[in-house]
């Protein structure tokens, strides 16, 4: 996990140049994708956020440092705590870009969806023919 976290965090500092990347470097792991959809229902501390996760408190700020750096969450301090929320620009860039290849994807499978129904067109001529050639003969 080390690792990752060393790739994700140079990946994230490339960001000004590459955001699409550190977005999509920080959604790759299940936890910050959970801790993402937590926050989708509003602000909460570290210790909120970790409570459902088998894994130390310091763990969970890694992560959180992780969805910081690619701009996913805000952090902010009040009093002793720093609650953190979501921030919806970087996955908005992610949709958009995502989106530019639903049209390709949907095109694809319209051919793929012609293609087969060729198949099938040629599949049953074919048993027409030979049902006629089995009739024909004596």
């Amino acid at each position: 996990m080390y690792l990752t976290d060393r790739f994700i965090s140079r990946m994230v500092q490339q960001s000004s140049t590459d955001r699409l990347s550190a977005t999509f470097g920080a959604l790759a792991d299940p936890t910050r994708r959970a801790i993402l959809t937590r926050l989708r229902k509003g602000e909460a501390t570290v210790l909120e956020l970790a409570e459902p996760f088998d894994m130390s408190l310091p763990a969970v700020s890694k992560h959180l440092r992780v969805l910081e750096r690619a701009g996913l969450i805000s952090r902010s301090r009040e009093a002793q705590t720093r609650p953190c929320r979501i921030r919806a620009t970087p996955l908005k860039e992610a949709a958009s870009w995502i989106t530019a290849y639903r049209a390709f994807w949907e095109e694809s499978l319209d051919r793929l969806g012609h293609y087969v129904e060729e198949l099938k067109e040629k599949e049953k001529s074919h048993a027409r023919k030979e049902q006629r050639r089995r009739r024909s003969r004596p």
